[in-house]
């Protein structure tokens, strides 16, 4: 008659399948089985509709400083010039300077 310890290994091993036995009845059921975790916690991910971006381009752009279109074309033309070879540096940057002084003089 077999003792009460060997009862207890024998029912146990009984009631709980050896990972043989499972693995051989997910062979020959042909399904995958898996467990998975719902999780129902409240992600934010933020995004740009195309109102925003034009709001966003407008709301930044007002707050650069305004540039004299003047100054930039003469400025800009001069330095043209000087890279096209039609002027040298030190004139292209003697013409540029004495325009700014007499510029900011006429301004103040």
């Amino acid at each position: 008659m077999p003792s009460a310890a060997t009862t207890k290994k024998t029912t146990a091993a009984r009631a709980r399948p050896s990972a043989k036995s499972t693995a051989q009845q997910a062979a020959t059921d042909g399904k995958l089985h898996m467990h998975s975790l719902d999780v129902h916690a409240p992600v934010h991910i933020p995004y740009f509709t195309p109102g925003d971006v034009v709001a966003n381009t407008q709301a930044m752009t007002s707050k650069l400083p305004k540039l004299p279109t003047r100054d930039l074309l003469f400025y800009g033309g001069l330095g043209t010039l000087t890279v096209a070879g039609a002027l040298d540096w030190p004139v292209a940057l003697a013409i540029g300077g004495a325009t700014a002084i007499l510029r900011r003089g006429r301004h103040e």
